[in-house]
């Protein structure tokens, strides 16, 4: 076989976007932006910052990790500033804090001290390599065209979870739609930035 004779090359796969609904076992990677700001605690250049609007986020790619879409990629934005308001940055530290409950098995209810302690982190690093079950999305791209997200984390809360996390796996059926938590106040010794 030639290096560049590509008659027996396999055929492209079609990607479809993922059926939105779909649950997922993803681990989240994050592409440094090289932005860092010590009193948010943003350190390490996890965070990216538009030069345009000024906006702060996690770049991050989520891959499948089990089930029929096992090696798919997911890219989605993480909120941490915005210069029009609070709304995004609090959307992202939701979603954050979901990931957190999701990747360590915690209820979004569960308020003990050990619930607590586990929403906490030592910087954006923590949440590189971070695997939880995320529902898919969909938005439009710059072209029009569907596109996969992951704006919501699943917590133990859903009777899918233990199967979905324990033993892999993946359900193409939308799972009933919980409405993403409400931001609570930061507890005890949360780092400056997640303030």
């Amino acid at each position: 076989m030639s290096w560049n004779d590509f008659n027996n090359a396999e055929d492209q796969n079609s990607f479809d976007p993922l059926p939105k609904g779909t649950l997922v076992k993803v681990r989240m990677t994050i592409k440094p932006g090289g932005h860092n700001n010590e009193q948010k605690g943003w350190t390490g250049g996890y965070a990216t910052r538009n030069a345009t609007s000024g906006a702060v986020y996690l770049n991050a790619e989520f891959v499948v990790l089990e089930g029929q879409y096992a090696r798919r990629k997911i890219w989605s934005l993480i909120g941490l500033h915005s210069e029009k308001g609070e709304e995004w940055a609090n959307i992202g530290r939701s979603l954050i804090k979901g990931i957190l409950n999701s990747a360590r098995g915690i209820g979004n209810k569960d308020n003990s001290p050990a619930a607590q302690n586990a929403r906490r982190i030592n910087g954006l690093g923590d949440l590189d390599g971070i695997e939880f079950l995320a529902r898919v999305d969909m938005e439009k791209d710059q072209n029009g065209n569907d596109k996969n997200v992951i704006k919501y984390a699943v917590t133990s809360d859903n009777k899918e979870y233990a199967a979905l996390m324990g033993r892999g796996g993946y359900t193409a059926a939308p799972a009933a739609a919980a409405s993403p938590s409400q931001p609570q106040k930061p507890a005890g010794n949360m780092p400056s930035w997640a303030q």
